[in-house]
């Protein structure tokens, strides 16, 4: 936590081109809260936990959450901050009441399981009941859990909407609403799922909640569209908002650098990002190697005209761009709005040229990542480097094929249960005809081949989508908050219809979902 509540160094003064401004309007902090001055309820659910004191982000999040007042939280993983949204939810919501009160959506079923683990090991026997929704498994255990009374749902927002199309699901007596990992919920595949789910929020103000462990600038503008005038902690002190960049490292042989470049681009699924070489021909090798895994990439090197050059500048500026491929000289002087990441491909030449580099993102208070890729000795280099500029250094092994594996496995399951909810009747009638040949492919090594040749092509043409932009506020309704009002939607009982939405019903930046 410590590293959290320090400023950048990248935001120092004598360093005029890693300038951020980190100033925000902001309202006095909420006090933060001790174990012992928790109610007996909390206290006693802190000790079914084994808890013996508060996390800090438990400490300065929590206030939030009990008073209903939305908050963005910047905390790392293993910080707390599952217990930071459960443990006040169990002082909020009313047992006596069979409706879903709160919803937390996640990324993943992994977590959505991890979380409920959590929420139903500090709920006890305090009657709340805890119910996991995600997919892989079939629906009617689910519904069941719905029936019988489901109070605190987490789940992924996929299976989620499948209930609510199906209607098992209502949420018309949701009272709050949180974001776990919201970097990666309002990223390129979960946005379309969660523009939809805004379709079935009740039309008073439910209070929400974000928490994740990185904010980049496209997650902040983003975030307007599903919080109301948030305030943001980075367990910084007495400052709310604050720009952090974090500084990684992986230790990687030489003639492995690419294929390891590759995976960590696929792990991070960064926005956009600049990657830097020490040389022209590793620029124009990188780029090489990039279009060929299908990246949107494009490279500034001296050879380049001046035309060429602002064109290429112009495409990421204008979000068109995915990644663009630099040397330090190329690079000088480039100014890239909602820079997510920047990735060294070889370590810096000299501890400026880091710091020149590093200062690409982390802008306007958002935040920012840096990774370098170096062999033992560039490590200890680096590690020079971080002691000049104190900076902390974190060391992360490199991904394997199999954790890459793992990431797009899931990424691609959302965004084809994302399409298949856009079927029409007769388009889900003509895919099932191919349902028995599926499991066939899938049994034979040959035929499974095949299967992977259709899902290298979907990820391809997926992997370069535009990252998802804010909508337009209409002129008649700037300042209410769509994810409280959201659309009017139908009741899930037996005999009513979905009604479309009038015009004067459809909240902020909501026009069409």
């Amino acid at each position: 936590m410590d590293e959290m509540n320090k400023m950048n160094p990248m935001n120092n003064a004598n360093s005029p081109s890693t300038t951020t401004d980190t100033t925000q309007p902001t309202e006095p902090l909420l006090q933060d809260l001790t174990l012992d001055s928790l109610s007996p309820s909390l206290q006693q659910a802190c000790a079914r936990a084994g808890w013996t004191d508060l996390m800090p982000v438990q400490q300065k999040a929590m206030p939030y959450v009990l008073a209903g007042k939305d908050v963005m939280v910047q905390a790392r993983t293993g910080s707390g901050k599952t217990g930071a949204f459960i443990l006040p939810l169990l002082q909020r919501l009313d047992p006596q009441k069979t409706q879903c009160q709160a919803l937390v959506l996640v990324p993943t079923r992994e977590l959505a399981r991890q979380v409920a683990e959590e929420a139903g090991l500090l709920a006890g026997d305090t009657g709340l009941h805890v119910v996991p929704v995600y997919g892989g498994v079939g629906y009617q255990a689910q519904i069941d859990a719905f029936r019988q009374g489901a109070h605190l749902l987490v789940g992924t927002p996929g299976r989620i909407l499948d209930h609510l199309l199906n209607r098992s699901l209502d949420l018309d007596h949701l009272r709050v609403l949180i974001f776990d990992e919201a970097d990666r919920m309002l990223s390129v595949g979960f946005y379309p799922d969660m523009r939809e789910l805004q379709r079935y929020l009740p039309r008073r103000r439910a209070d929400a909640f974000m928490f994740s462990a990185t904010y980049p600038e496209s997650v902040l503008r983003l975030a307007e569209e599903f919080l109301h005038k948030p305030a943001f902690l980075g367990l910084s002190g007495d400052q709310i908002y604050i720009a952090e960049i974090e500084h990684v490292f992986c230790v990687v042989p030489r003639m492995q650098r690419d294929r390891v470049l590759i995976r960590l681009l696929e792990m991070e699924n960064p926005t956009s990002a600049i990657i830097f070489c020490n040389t022209k021909n590793n620029v124009e090798y990188v780029t090489a190697v990039l279009q060929q895994y299908g990246f949107d990439a494009e490279d500034i090197s001296s050879n380049l005209s001046q035309n060429k050059r602002e064109q290429v500048l112009a495409r990421i500026r204008a979000g068109n761009l995915r990644f663009l491929v630099a040397t330090d000289v190329a690079g000088r002087g480039i100014d890239i709005p909602g820079l997510s990441h920047v990735f060294l491909f070889e370590s810096p030449e000299d501890p400026e040229s880091y710091i020149h580099r590093a200062g690409r993102t982390g802008r306007a208070g958002a935040s920012g990542t840096v990774i370098t890729l170096v062999d033992l000795m560039e490590k200890i280099e680096l590690g020079r480097i971080a002691a000049r500029f104190n900076i902390k250094m974190l060391e992360r092994p490199a991904p394997e094929e199999e954790d890459v594996i793992a990431v797009l496995g899931n990424r691609i399951a959302v965004m084809l249960e994302n399409k298949r909810r856009k079927l029409s009747f007769i388009q889900k009638e003509r895919a099932a005809r191919f349902s028995s040949l599926a499991h066939e492919f899938a049994r034979e090594e040959d035929n499974a081949s095949l299967l992977a040749l259709l899902l290298d092509e979907f990820y391809q043409q997926s992997m370069n989508t535009a990252a998802p932009q804010p909508e337009a506020k209409p002129k008649d309704m700037q300042g209410v908050k769509s994810m409280a009002r959201g659309d009017a939607k139908s009741k899930t009982g037996p005999g009513k219809k979905r009604r479309r939405p009038r015009k004067t019903e459809i909240s902020k930046k909501e026009d069409s979902a």
